[in-house]
């Protein structure tokens, strides 16, 4: 008898939409209101297929269940539409839109599956773990770098052929190694969950590189990984990996539109199964769609279905992958009528990610910066623009430098938001790379078969006089000084920074600013290019910088205003002298700050100098010295200042003012009860009043003492029972006795007692 012979169907218990697994069988559960009838079918690993019709329930799901051993199984739907305006009949297989998994290559003019791809039912998860968790950075000591998983280690080959330009390969430990010496906290990886490409783009021997031209929301792109078959697995190694090296995993995710794209696209999943329940029609005409995004089509976030449908999808990407945040593509999108942020705000599981947003689309009211609220961070593309203008075109002055030193306080000081609402960029995906920027005036995208016309004009670039590659020794030079001025000012800066993979090598894709179908060496980092002028050092020093200095990290806003003695943030002119309201013109070329003391940390002064040649800056009354300077060949060099500073424009540099508060200190870390006492373990009396002593004479200043409060499970300090009262074993009892609360004959052990 054939396998899907000996299946048997019976009425299925799913209340919410997709698929229970379990070891007697599946339960299939599908949305759709448009429907009149719709099966599920399943195929044999020969291909054969067999149809199991569902049953409706009141709440417009289709319900039924399919006994017998299902792992591996492929599957899909089928969906007779009601007619009616709007609906989109389909006689091909559908995608399940809760596929954890895919098979099959699309194909448009394929026969078989929804255009070639299937939906697997996955085997029994074995997946170990083990005590893997997030590094849980917080939002202002983060750094992000955006990058790409193939991209990455395509021509990383210091590691093994088959695993470049994979999860695996991003999990390796040369580039692991990278990742820790520039000091970043998180990588930002592009689209990871199942796309295809275009046809427009197949039809010109392109890929959508990318990744944002998604057919599921759940499923691993397989793609990236070295086994195909096992990408979800590897995918989680990943992961695993990269929060063993203290790194967090951000995944950028495509909820506002789909690839089956106009009115003309291909049929694969939400468009058969209930078209005007996953996308937005127009009123007037609900065959057409609306077309916020760009790419045809709007997912109809503010139906509840489909909202329902992106939040599973964010819970299974935390749950089951692990992952520590999301990156929104066209968030704008997301919130247009929709309960979207509240859902988000209230989720239990969401609420402890972080969440990032691309507060734009080419909708009605589409520019919505600074509108997302508290948690949440946002792409700030006015600092990319102003910092650019300043740096590069010098059409932005340097009071527009100032505010986006500051994390844009106009746009995001309100709603109970803190600094990091700013996510600061400089470059991106889109656009041109840090390199292409000081080396193009104008865009160069002819590679993508659109005759240039694609990709933005405003880019605010400066070639520093030759269009693209040169060997003149000083037009390079200018390059990497302008370069290095831009990494300084992304990382100086209140909010969080985000860098793009590849700058720190200066990577060019030449000249192309809208490389999202370029899948080759344009796009893909190199990593042994001899004549490539490397950054990660300074990049390293940089966020070194962020780390030491808390000032680079505050979660309140600067002001200006007086606080216990100085202002927290003092703007100065070049002879150090505070800047006065005539100072602030369009013609002033050099900035500085100086933030104010914190904790037990001294003053911090940077300045930027845009004008070339060298110069002498004046530094305010104090003891400086010099860790950073963006133009000297070794710019993490330290050295004491006097009154001035020599500098070389453009450039940056940051000083740091000595103070006997920051002396080396050393300690000890030991909790009460591991210290000798007279009735079986350390108090506060006497034990540890010796100890302090002993600590005095070795010169130790700090004493870690861990929790000291009421043990819970297993006499843990870790498992306390109260976050607010102390364990009560560690009162000295002699002291008591001392008082009269307590007489000595009370104090006598039960039981002897070894004092060795």
């Amino acid at each position: 008898m054939a396998f899907l012979d000996t299946l048997t169907f019976c009425a299925g218990s799913g209340v919410r939409p997709g698929v229970t697994l379990d070891a007697t069988g599946a339960d299939f559960a599908l949305y759709t209101q448009s429907a009149c009838a719709v099966s599920v079918v399943l195929f044999d690993r020969k291909g054969a297929s067999r149809a199991f019709p569902l049953t409706r329930s009141h709440n417009n799901v289709w319900t039924g269940r399919v006994c017998g051993n299902l792992a591996g199984i492929r599957y899909g739907y089928r969906v007779a539409t009601e007619a009616g305006p709007g609906n989109k009949p389909a006689k091909t297989l559908l995608l399940d839109p809760y596929a954890k998994e895919l098979d099959g290559r699309y194909a448009r003019e394929a026969t078989d599956g929804a255009c070639g791809l299937y939906g697997v039912l996955p085997e029994p998860d074995t997946f170990d773990w083990q005590d893997d968790a997030s590094p849980c950075i917080p939002m202002h000591a983060s750094v992000f770098y955006e990058v790409h998983v193939k991209g990455a280690t395509k021509l990383l080959f210091d590691i093994p052929e088959r695993i470049r330009g994979t999860y695996a390969g991003l999990a390796s430990a040369p580039f692991v190694k990278h990742l820790k010496a520039l000091g970043v906290t998180a990588v930002d990886l592009l689209p990871v969950a199942e796309s295809v490409d275009e046809d427009r783009l197949r039809a010109r021997g392109l890929k959508n590189y990318w990744g944002y031209n998604p057919v599921s929301f759940f499923a691993v792109q397989r793609r990236y990984a070295a086994d195909p078959a096992q990408a979800r697995s590897e995918f989680r190694t990943m992961v695993k990996a990269l929060h063993a090296a203290g790194l967090e995993v951000i995944i950028d995710v495509v909820y506002n539109h789909t690839a089956e794209t106009d009115e003309t696209g291909p049929m694969l999943g939400l468009r058969g199964i209930d078209n005007k329940t996953y996308y937005k029609v127009r009123p007037e005409n609900p065959d057409l769609y609306v077309n916020d995004t760009g790419c045809g089509n709007t997912v109809n976030v503010s139906n509840p279905t489909t909202l329902a449908l992106i939040l599973d999808a964010l819970r299974y990407w935390v749950r089951e992958m692990h992952v520590d945040g999301f990156r929104f593509d066209l968030a704008a999108t997301l919130t247009r009528e929709s309960r979207f942020l509240e859902a988000v705000h209230a989720d239990p599981v969401l609420q402890r990610v972080k969440l990032i947003a691309e507060p734009w689309d080419i909708g009605p009211d589409g520019y919505r910066l600074g509108r997302f609220g508290a948690p949440w961070s946002e792409w700030n593309d006015r600092f990319r623009d102003d910092v650019r203008a300043f740096w590069l075109t010098k059409s932005a002055p340097i009071g527009a430098l100032a505010q986006r030193l500051c994390a844009s306080s106009e746009v995001f000081r309100r709603d109970d938001r803190a600094p990091q609402a700013s996510l600061n960029f400089i470059t991106a995906h889109d656009g041109f790379t840090l390199a292409d920027l000081v080396s193009f005036n104008g865009k160069h995208n002819e590679a993508n078969g659109e005759d240039n016309r694609d990709g933005t004009d405003r880019n605010f670039s400066f070639n520093c006089g030759v269009e693209g590659p040169t060997t003149n020794r000083q037009i390079r030079l200018r390059r990497r000084l302008l370069r290095r001025a831009l990494l300084a000012t992304l990382l100086l800066s209140q909010g969080v920074p985000m860098l793009l993979a590849g700058d720190e090598s200066a990577h060019s894709q030449d000249g192309n600013n809208n490389a999202y179908c370029q899948d080759n060496s344009t796009t893909w980092l190199s990593w042994f290019d001899k004549n490539a002028e490397n950054d990660t050092t300074l990049i390293g020093a940089l966020c070194r910088i962020r780390r030491m200095f808390a000032q680079f990290q505050n979660t309140t806003w600067l002001t200006g205003l007086m606080k216990e003695g100085e202002r927290d943030i003092t703007w100065l002119r070049p002879d150090a002298e505070p800047m006065e309201t005539a100072d602030w013109t369009d013609k002033a070329d050099t900035l500085g700050f100086l933030l104010a003391r914190r904790n037990r940390i001294g003053r911090v002064l940077v300045y930027f100098y845009r004008a070339e040649g060298k110069r002498n800056l004046t530094l305010p009354l104090g003891d400086w010295t010099c860790i950073l300077q963006t133009e000297s060949e070794n710019p993490d060099a330290v050295f004491a200042c006097a009154q001035t500073l020599s500098v070389t424009g453009p450039g940056v540099a940051v000083l740091c003012e000595k103070t006997e508060n920051l002396r080396r200190q050393s300690g000890l870390i030991l909790h009460v009860t591991s210290l000798p006492g007279p009735l079986g373990s350390g108090d506060f009396g006497q034990g540890s009043r010796d100890f302090i002593d002993w600590m005095v004479r070795a010169r130790q200043t700090l004493w870690q003492v861990l929790p000291l409060t009421v043990t819970g499970e297993g006499n843990s300090p870790y498992m306390g029972e109260s976050v607010f009262a102390g364990n009560e074993l560690l009162i000295d009892l002699d002291a008591l006795v001392r008082e009269g609360l307590l007489v000595s004959s009370e104090l006598v052990p039960k039981e002897p007692f070894d004092e060795e």
